[in-house]
């Protein structure tokens, strides 16, 4: 089956908005102490993985993780920042607005020669 080309950047865009859900909900969760934070980060964590292992599947793996991460790096600071759960600064915001950046240009570049065949098969 022929996969369209944005599926797998937007399989992963989905999977590093939950990488976010899960980092604040494990924030949240004292520890792993509270049911329902806890239960939240289960699942999404389980789930921003899955994420990222389908994503990989056409995305060059070095790229897709550091796209994972910044993005969810960048929205857990962005929504920690929202919420009053950390100091707004716009040191801050212009260093996440970098990461979000730098994530786009990885996402712009050609995939090379390097980058995985599609497969006939899926």
């Amino acid at each position: 089956m022929m996969v369209p080309r944005t599926l797998p950047w937007l399989v992963l865009l989905a999977s590093a908005v939950l990488e976010a859900v899960w980092a604040t909900a494990l924030g949240l969760s004292d520890g792993l102490s509270r049911p329902l934070p806890t239960a939240v980060f289960a699942v999404t964590a389980a789930l921003s993985m899955l994420g990222l292992g389908m994503a990989i599947r056409r995305i060059p793996l070095g790229t897709a993780y550091a796209i994972w991460v910044g993005i969810g790096a960048a929205l857990t600071v962005g929504w920690a920042m929202a919420t009053g759960a950390e100091p707004f600064s716009t040191v801050k915001l212009f260093f996440i607005a970098g990461i979000v950046g730098c994530a786009a240009g990885l996402k712009a570049l050609p995939a090379g020669d390097n980058a995985p065949a599609a497969r006939s098969s899926d």
